[in-house]
């Protein structure tokens, strides 16, 4: 199962390097991160596979995962045009998406409410 963890921090130099920093401290390997910033707080989208270790290492270093949640992760081929199939394919079931980024090794992380429709959609098993 993967999980999409959000920690929010301060917009300022270093946050980003603090979060990677306690996850590494934990031994998580960090399978991606996106981030969004408005004014004086950013929102941070990490995909790690082992959640509980990363929120306990987050704790230790006084920052705190403030949402988490399943998401769907495809392996996806890195040419022209593969995320508009992708997308496709969800928007032709229906589908609404809620979260898109990408992940190391060519993965695509997405996230939506009708997570069974979600994995039917792109062809993968829970």
């Amino acid at each position: 199962m993967a999980m999409d963890l959000v920690v929010e921090v301060d917009n300022e130099p270093g946050a980003l390097a603090r979060v990677a920093a306690a996850v590494s401290d934990a031994g998580v390997n960090l399978a991606a991160a996106t981030c969004m910033a408005g004014g004086d707080r950013a929102e941070l989208h990490i995909l790690v596979p082992h959640a509980e270790a990363v929120k306990h290492a987050l704790a230790i270093a006084s920052l705190a995962v403030t949402r988490e949640r399943e998401v769907v992760v495809v392996e996806a081929e890195d040419r022209p045009g593969e995320l508009a199939d992708l997308a496709r394919k969800v928007a032709k079931a229906g589908i609404n998406l809620d979260l898109v980024y990408v992940a190391t090794r060519n993965r695509v992380v997405f996230g939506s409410d009708d997570l069974e429709g979600l994995r039917e959609a792109l062809g993968v098993s829970a």
